[in-house]
């Protein structure tokens, strides 16, 4: 009876978030809050066709999808409030694009931004309020004893102490600790010989079945490393899968990373684990049409300079005006990468002569003054307009504008084995260590902020680097 108090709540709680976006939308198109504000009385005339109709459908029908995206609704007991108000804000924003999509798409006039600016304040507002009494009606009833859920916690570590404690402190969570279940004698010994108030080991993870028959147990918390008991946990989820029993896996900080991108699929009636499948689809997709657009637009508005810079290296020196050159790409994929030439034609001849004369550490070659540039390429390179044909590279989607710069293959040949991880994103015409100074960074530290980078990516993050940029370049910082 429990689970169907929670699913009736689960399911009363998303029908509820679907009329207040139904109830706000409606009350704005026809109501016309701008000019109620303003003093005065309007309600629209409107006349309903069947246009209206298929328009209000696609509606709603994409309201519950991106509220069934953003919100989890499951009686989730260790949701935080503040991830779950994240997840409402992120849920009534896109709403509320969508509304102002539909409402283009079928010519509603009596929609503005203004509106859809009060459409989210409400539907937000509402939807922060219904959430926080509806915490604090459970924490009512929880602290008066009603709704409570009995965990187990497996393991006897100080990992495991500070779990329960952690949740024996919010009160709201509805929990009561059973007691503690040791992984082996050791640890059994190490726990009694300290105090832990009314908390004990009820027995040796050997004995589970028993103590779970001998409990009272509604959930139970594993807190053992992944790696080292792997074996243990599958024999704890297949006694909780027996009984009905919720297991709730705490691994350590390492094993979350790894668990974190698990994903679980289906192949001939079989079931596949996969693991590091890319989570952000949508965000790579605008970042690819960012790409896209913005190079494409680059190109067109700098054609005249562009045709310029290709007048000058032809009047300067001689040889080709771009310079194309074998990179390594995402996942080791190898690409032509173009520049304007900024060398003597036969550069490449000479930097083996050269490399006594090498500035950079790691596998790196650099010379703050090469002899092998050109008067108009050392402009160039200071000014980074020799970068400018990458745009091409963007256009084609063999780089983005913003990632690690590409390696050459002789380059990749020597990387250490935490370097490769540059390799797993597409590479950029620009990176956080270009904006950092470039030729005042060590190879290393170069490597670390690429790895940050792939380890931290997001759009603002590129928008961030990309505004860095302009900077960089006006004042040729660490550019050489």
């Amino acid at each position: 009876m429990i689970r169907l108090r929670h699913k009736l709540l689960i399911h009363m709680f998303r029908l509820f978030d679907q009329l207040v976006l139904i109830a706000t939308a409606a009350i704005i198109i026809f109501f016309r809050p701008e000019i109620v504000m303003q003093g005065g009385s309007h309600l629209l005339d409107a006349t309903f066709h069947l246009e209206d109709a298929i328009g209000m459908l696609i509606l709603a029908v994409g309201w519950v999808g991106i509220f069934d995206y953003f919100i989890r609704y499951k009686a989730d007991r260790l949701v935080a409030l503040n991830t779950q108000l994240k997840n409402l804000v992120k849920a009534t924003g896109a709403a509320a694009f969508w509304l102002m999509i539909i409402c283009t798409v079928f010519s509603v006039k009596s929609l503005n931004i203004f509106n859809v600016l009060i459409f989210f304040a409400v539907v937000t507002a509402v939807g922060v309020v219904s959430r926080l009494l509806l915490r604090l009606l459970l924490l009512g009833f929880r602290r008066s004893g009603y709704n409570y859920r009995y965990l187990l916690v497996i393991g006897a570590s100080e990992r495991a102490l500070q779990t329960a404690i952690k949740i024996d402190e919010r009160p709201e969570l509805g929990y009561k600790i059973d007691g503690f279940v040791a992984e082996n004698p050791e640890a059994m010994a190490e726990w009694e010989s300290r105090e832990h108030g009314t908390w004990k080991v009820l027995g040796l993870l050997g004995n589970l079945r028993e103590i779970l028959i001998a409990e009272r147990v509604d959930e139970i918390v594993v807190c053992l490393p992944v790696d080292a008991r792997f074996s243990d946990i599958t024999m704890i989820v297949q006694h909780a899968r027996d009984l009905g029993i919720v297991v709730r896996l705490m691994p350590e900080i390492a094993d979350g990373a790894l668990l974190k991108s698990m994903h679980i699929e289906e192949f001939e009636d079989e079931y596949v684990v996969t693991l590091f499948r890319e989570q952000l689809l949508m965000q790579l997709l605008a970042k690819r049409l960012i790409d896209a657009t913005v190079s494409l637009a680059a190109l067109v508005a700098l054609f005249p300079f562009l045709v310029l810079v290709t007048v000058l290296i032809k009047l300067t020196s001689s040889g080709p005006v771009l310079f194309a050159q074998n990179r390594v790409g995402m996942n080791q994929r190898q690409f032509k990468l173009y520049k304007f030439r900024s060398m003597v034609v036969d550069a490449e001849e000479r930097k083996s002569a050269l490399q006594h004369l090498n500035e950079r550490d790691g596998p790196v070659f650099k010379i703050e003054k090469d002899p092998r540039t050109t008067w108009i390429g050392r402009f160039l390179r200071r000014t980074s307009i020799d970068e400018l044909p990458q745009l091409f590279n963007v256009l084609c989607g063999e780089m983005s504008l913003v990632g690690p710069r590409p390696p050459l293959p002789e380059e990749v040949t020597r990387y250490e084995w935490l370097y490769r991880k540059r390799l797993s994103v597409k590479p950029g015409v620009t990176c956080i260590w270009q904006v950092s100074g470039r030729d005042n960074v060590s190879f290393d530290r170069w490597m670390e902020m690429d790895h940050e980078y792939v380890e931290n990516w997001s759009l603002w993050l590129d928008l961030k680097i990309l505004l860095e940029t302009i900077p960089a370049v006006l004042f040729s910082r660490g550019a050489s």
